[in-house]
């Protein structure tokens, strides 16, 4: 049976394979194994629940807040909230638990369930998989005053919203941005950060209907944020996801500045400001060769981890770095977030581009990009994909065509069902003809 958590929590489609049902029996199992690893300490457990505009985020927060509840937990509802907001709700408000219901860039039919401990945290694979095994396991209700009460948390939003705006003391007084906000939980707080720190903003992609989420918009369809940067003649450009955890960022021309780029931006920021713990930026072996020459150019360390924010984030809490991050915009600044926060990394780059006067173009042409090409190969065994002797063989090959001029990963995505294959080449051509010619053997000897 395949693992229930992902990446990045439980996702699946709505009301098919992420039920009412499976979302009440996952909050009771988590309270219940929170409970028995001390993280309530004795006490009567608080929980957060936050959630994006998905018309299935209704039912689902329903069934969220029943569950904890009816497990003894007293829930706030903070409401529609990105993903890091709520992370940060939970350490500031000194919650217990916090829950996310989001499926982040995914499509509208998609919803997930993310949990937070105590400080803000994702939880680590050995919670995961406890709360999984917990699944409809018999327990002791409570009842009477046992049970938690449900109240609302307007008021903690704003909080949210003070600690980014206040996170750089850089007036942005005069620069006009542009923000994508994919139709998703943004729409409550990206404009107000923003000209809180004094830019002029235009929105885009803001009027969240509950079906329009990542509709042809935010961080994985930049396309009418590029045409509104140049349209507006701003100064650069924000698209966030569905849930703001991500930022995928444009320059003044139009053209596409990716996570690779801004983790590098903001690297050697830090690092001038003697901010860059360890002179060590966090990144996934996703990150683009291209970004790994930069910073080893600059006397900069990278420690590269598995794909994933989580895995990200615990490199940084064990080893104490500051800064972190993924190709897709995931950045976490440990200094002022506990996980990625999409509205907080457009703020520092906006910061940086009125600290130095430069563009964000020529704060970007600090590392060349490598020419990159990945294949999402669907409709196959993931794990057979893993450890297929033939394809193996393949990616060996191809490893060795490329030599140092390139390198090829291929991965079962934690977070949809497909395998990734992706190639970084001396030209775009050569890129495409591998990972064409390996997703073709995966293809071929892992379909289902």
């Amino acid at each position: 049976m395949a693992r229930l958590f992902g990446t990045d929590g439980v996702r699946g489609t709505a009301n098919e394979e992420l039920t009412a049902e499976l979302a009440l029996n996952l909050s009771v199992a988590a309270a219940h194994v929170l409970g028995e690893a001390g993280a309530f300490s004795g006490h009567k457990p608080t929980a957060l629940v936050g959630r994006d505009p998905r018309a299935s985020g209704e039912f689902l927060e329903a069934a969220v807040v029943a569950g904890l509840a009816s497990a003894g937990v007293d829930v706030v509802r903070l409401g529609v909230l990105p993903t890091p907001g709520v992370a940060y709700l939970v350490n500031s408000a000194g919650a217990d638990l916090g829950v996310m219901l989001s499926a982040s860039h995914n499509a509208m039919p998609d919803n997930g369930i993310k949990f937070f401990q105590r400080g803000g945290t994702k939880l680590d694979d050995t919670l995961e998989d406890a709360i999984e095994e917990r699944l409809g396991a018999e327990w002791q209700r409570p009842v009477g005053a046992g049970v938690g009460r449900v109240t609302e948390g307007p008021d903690l939003v704003q909080q949210y919203i003070d600690h980014i705006a206040g996170s750089i003391d850089t007036d942005l007084a005069g620069l006009k941005v542009v923000v994508d906000c994919a139709n998703g939980a943004s729409c409550r707080t990206a404009r107000a950060v923003f000209e809180a720190a004094g830019a002029e903003v235009v929105e885009i992609h803001a009027d969240p209907t509950g079906l329009n989420i990542n509709e042809a918009c935010g961080s994985t369809h930049p396309k009418d944020l590029q045409e509104a940067v140049v349209a507006h003649g701003a100064a650069l450009g924000v698209a966030l996801d569905g849930d703001a955890d991500r930022c995928i960022a444009v320059d003044a021309d139009g053209d596409i500045v990716d996570g690779d780029r801004t983790l590098a931006v903001l690297a050697l920021a830090m690092h001038e400001q003697d901010r860059l713990s360890n002179d060590t930026v966090v990144a996934t072996v996703m990150s683009n060769l291209g970004f790994l020459n930069a910073m080893t150019e600059r006397g900069l360390r990278v420690d590269q981890t598995k794909v994933g924010d989580r895995y990200v984030l615990e490199s940084m809490r064990d080893n104490g770095f500051t800064l972190g991050g993924e190709q897709s915009g995931h950045v976490i600044m440990s200094e002022f977030a506990t996980t990625g926060d999409g509205v907080l990394t457009g703020l520092h780059l906006m910061a940086r581009v009125v600290e130095t006067g430069c563009s964000l173009k020529d704060l970007g042409a600090v590392m060349t990009k490598l020419p990159q090409e990945l294949v999402n190969v669907k409709g196959v065994d993931k794990t057979r994909a893993a450890i297929d002797p033939t394809v193996m063989h393949e990616v060996t090959t191809a490893d060795q065509e490329l030599g140092d001029t390139g390198r090829v990963l291929l991965r079962p995505s934690g977070t949809e069902p497909v395998v990734r294959v992706m190639v970084e080449a001396v030209t775009q051509e050569q890129a495409r003809e591998i990972a064409e010619r390996l997703a073709g053997v995966v293809k071929e000897r892992c379909a289902l």
